[in-house]
């Protein structure tokens, strides 16, 4: 099997070194040069073509975001952020990065274990993840508008893992606070999960917070299901509910989309909408499905517009989804079922 070539470009070289040591312990992968700043990567991506490349943000002569900036329309690599815990990922993940990871302790042996093998599942799935057209393409912030209030039976699920900060940010962006309440599990680790909540409130017209146990959801709110815990939706007192807490990983995840989906397949009387999108795997297939067969409505991503084809695939292939969009056509299709759940109340 073909291995994955690997550039690493970090400022430190004790990182570099950790870096290579340990992603090099797969047999799958090859690290092929090590980069102390963007303009010695440049030379050596040129050079050496990688498949890969793991790169930090804070670095001297240019940061690693504006390098991405300059590099993604000339020579569209995938790449795994690998960086302190800050917001700035986000703006890494807008440029063009594929996913990123957090840096961790080089001295604690339990955490060093758990970065070396996350990061490889990430250099594995940037490895076929599609990068490059999908990226800077912006279309006109237009919300829609819902013909009559939301009920508080409706209610929006959405799904998604690598690629689905960008995806689940550019649909939430062009939809008004008139829709019902929307869950979202996206794979992200804790604390994350909270500032890429904030920077979508600062971005979309609806609410959008990180859920915390008991928060109810209702019309105008998105609830973001935080970093390693699980997330459902129960109700009570005819109100929805998340409930948040600790939990083994379902279909591989914590948070797990599957969770979220199978627990509103489970309440009874409502009208629901389950989007599933971009990400390696298949969680949220199942849940799907069980949303589906329920009522409910199902959008699935498009693998034209998605940055891995994974869950969607899956839900797909299983008979899941309804119909496939590419993110761009979601705003309307989410109200175009809101308004055709209006109608049929009346």
């Amino acid at each position: 099997m073909k291995k994955i070539r690997v550039l690493v470009v970090d400022d430190s070289m004790f990182m570099r070194r950790f870096i290579t040591t340990e992603i090099s312990k797969d047999l799958s992968i090859e690290v092929v040069g090590e980069a102390a700043d963007p303009y010695e990567a440049r030379d050596k991506i040129a050079e050496l073509l990688p498949d890969v490349m793991t790169l930090d943000i804070n670095m001297p002569k240019m940061d690693g975001i504006m390098f991405l900036k300059k590099l993604m329309p000339q020579f569209p690599l995938p790449v795994v952020v690998v960086s302190s815990v800050s917001d700035r990922v986000f703006d890494a993940l807008n440029a063009g990065a594929v996913d990123f990871i957090s840096k961790t302790s080089t001295t604690n042996e339990r955490e060093k274990t758990s970065f070396a093998s996350e990061l490889v599942v990430k250099i594995k799935i940037a490895s076929i993840a599609k990068v490059g057209q999908y990226k800077h393409k912006t279309s006109e912030r237009k919300q829609l508008q819902s013909k009559g209030a939301s009920s508080g039976s409706d209610i929006i699920a959405l799904g998604a893992s690598t690629g689905g900060t960008e995806a689940t940010l550019n649909l939430l962006k062009h939809l008004g606070n008139d829709l019902p309440g929307i869950a979202v599990v996206q794979h992200m680790p804790p604390v994350f999960t909270n500032l890429y909540s904030q920077r979508l409130n600062n971005t979309c017209a609806m609410e959008v917070k990180e859920a915390k146990d008991g928060d109810e959801l209702y019309p105008g709110r998105v609830l973001i299901a935080p970093g390693g815990v699980q997330m459902t939706v129960s109700k009570k007192g005819g109100k929805f509910v998340v409930n948040c807490f600790e939990g083994d990983k379902v279909s591989g995840h914590c948070p797990s989309v599957d969770m979220l989906f199978s627990s509103i397949a489970k309440i009874k009387g409502i009208n629901s909408l389950g989007i599933i999108m971009t990400g390696m795997g298949s969680d949220g297939a199942k849940g799907l499905l069980e949303m589906k067969k329920t009522g409910a409505y199902t959008i699935g991503q498009n693998k034209e517009s998605c940055v891995v084809y994974g869950m969607p695939a899956v839900a797909y292939n299983i008979g899941a989804v309804d119909i496939q969009l590419p993110v761009t056509s979601m705003p309307a299709k989410v109200y175009e079922w809101c308004n055709r759940k209006n109608r049929e109340k009346r």
